[in-house]
């Protein structure tokens, strides 16, 4: 379930003003391949999460022009009538290939693939980018935050500091995919089946004439799920006893347990020590200590190196707003198009060696060690290339050109596979539960080094011989010109 508006205008301007000079220049049933791709994990990480497909594909099933749009359109005056009727009539009827959502990606490999009219294959640029950019994003970063939990839940808190309430929604949901085990957005829950999660805040203790008051009202009503927040005025001196009364006078009278109490401010590791003995001598050591406050991966490890006592951690504007690395640089280029039947490769030439595309239609394949299960490499090929299983393959060490390393006794996987066939959507999109239980099966595929956050393992992605080949070939005949 998505939020239902009209996006079809929610591209850059520029888009709309090439597919007028496409149009009229009778170039709109040319056949255009794009790729998506990114050139560098956020964070300086060593891998990326894909998020963010589930709503590509409703934006795509969606998309159509409306009279509003054609009137608006028109009154720029810069468009022909003929491309504004074009536009009127126009049905989505690209076909698209991606990577899976909450499997691990890499730079400079396509992780999404769009083949059709170049028109439909422009103007869709804008929110391939902005959607697959932002989940994918909030999606690695919330994966960086539970490595660093190690085995401790973490909560999406993030909601009112997000940029804009689309931040929020679907943050909430690629912070999910990413290992949070819930959200404090409520219209996430709603809408996108993300468990929506929380108690009180500090206003809830202050409206009560007391602290002890305020727990046992909450208490009497929340007995079974009884969380309360301890640092409205001392956590040591008043809020952890007040808790522990509560818990006494209250909920176990009625037969229930404490669930946990929360520290939102202050030295969390001193405080999150002395509350734990508080709560193991009064006989509640199953109570358990939430944490929050301007959180991150760095803090969460450094809070555990030092010994807090915390059982799950509340994560939100450094989460939600990726703060740290807080940009996802996917581009989308043209790599291909189509004469009389023919694949005629495009490439961007640049001094920039890394912004030199790849040309041409082309595949992933993931190769997994049979004895370890875990990901060797990735090696993009043409898209007619076949690599099978049990046979050597040869790629060469991302850092060193020169050096190869043979690959034995793997299992490979396509990784880009088929969303829509010249319009039709043919991918069944799993449940959100599905698409998260497959990040943190995939993560274990990864080797620990890949996973590290500091100076990783850079993931082998090479070209296939008959890519890096073409690549070159069109390099050089770029420079004769």
């Amino acid at each position: 379930m998505n939020i239902k508006r009209d996006l079809t205008l929610l591209t850059d301007f520029y888009e709309l003003t090439m597919a007028n000079g496409y149009f009229e220049d009778d170039k709109k049933e040319t056949i255009a391949y794009f790729d998506m791709f990114f050139r560098k994990v956020p964070d300086n990480g060593g891998f990326a999460i894909m998020a963010g497909l589930e709503q590509v594909i409703e934006y795509l099933k969606d998309l159509s022009f409306h009279d509003e749009d054609i009137i608006y359109l028109r009154s720029k005056k810069i468009f022909s009538e003929a491309f504004l009727t074009y536009l009127k009539e126009f049905t989505f009827s690209c076909s698209v290939w991606a990577i899976e959502e909450g499997e691990p990606i890499f730079p400079n490999e396509p992780i999404l693939v769009v083949k059709g009219p170049i028109i439909e294959a422009q103007l869709i640029e804008t929110m391939i980018l902005l959607t697959i950019n932002h989940q994918s994003l909030i999606a690695t970063k919330a994966s960086r935050i539970v490595r660093a939990a190690s085995n401790r839940a973490v909560l999406e808190f993030g909601s009112r500091r997000a940029q804009g309430y689309d931040g929020a929604i679907y943050g909430a949901r690629a912070a999910y995919i990413g290992g949070c085990v819930g959200t404090s957005c409520t219209l996430t829950d709603k809408m996108l089946k993300v468990p929506a999660l929380g108690t009180m805040a500090h206003s809830y203790v202050q409206m009560y004439d007391s602290e002890l008051s305020a727990f046992k009202a909450y208490a009497r009503i929340y007995p079974e799920n009884c969380t309360l927040l301890v640092d409205t005025y001392d956590v040591l001196k008043s809020g952890v006893p007040n808790a522990i009364k509560t818990f006494n006078e209250v909920i176990v009278p009625k037969g229930y347990r404490p669930k946990a109490i929360r520290i939102d401010s202050g030295d969390i590791t001193y405080l999150s020590k002395e509350a734990r003995k508080m709560l193991d001598e009064a006989n509640y050591p199953d109570c358990k200590i939430v944490a929050s406050n301007s959180l991150d991966e760095y803090i969460i490890r450094e809070l555990l190196i030092q010994g807090a006592k915390i059982d799950l951690f509340g994560v939100g504007e450094r989460l939600i707003t990726s703060k740290s690395s807080p940009i996802f640089g996917g581009v989308y280029k043209l790599v291909a198009i189509e004469e009389k039947g023919k694949l005629i490769p495009k490439i961007k030439i640049s001094e920039n060696v890394s912004k030199i595309t790849n040309p041409g239609f082309k595949q992933i394949y993931r190769f997994f060690s049979k004895k370890t299960n875990k990901a060797l490499a990735d090696v993009i090929t043409l898209n007619e290339e076949i690599i099978l299983k049990d046979q050597e393959y040869e790629i060469f060490d991302p850092n060193n050109p020169w050096k190869r390393k043979t690959l034995k006794d793997f299992t490979v996987k396509k990784m880009l596979v088929p969303i829509f066939e010249n319009g039709k959507c043919v991918y069944q999109t799993p449940s959100i539960e599905d698409i998260r239980n497959r990040c943190q099966e995939e993560l274990t595929r990864l080797w620990d080094s890949v996973l590290r956050f500091e100076n990783p393992h850079e993931y082998y992605v090479d070209l296939s011989q008959k890519l890096w080949d073409l690549k070159n070939e069109m390099i050089y005949s770029h420079s004769l010109k």
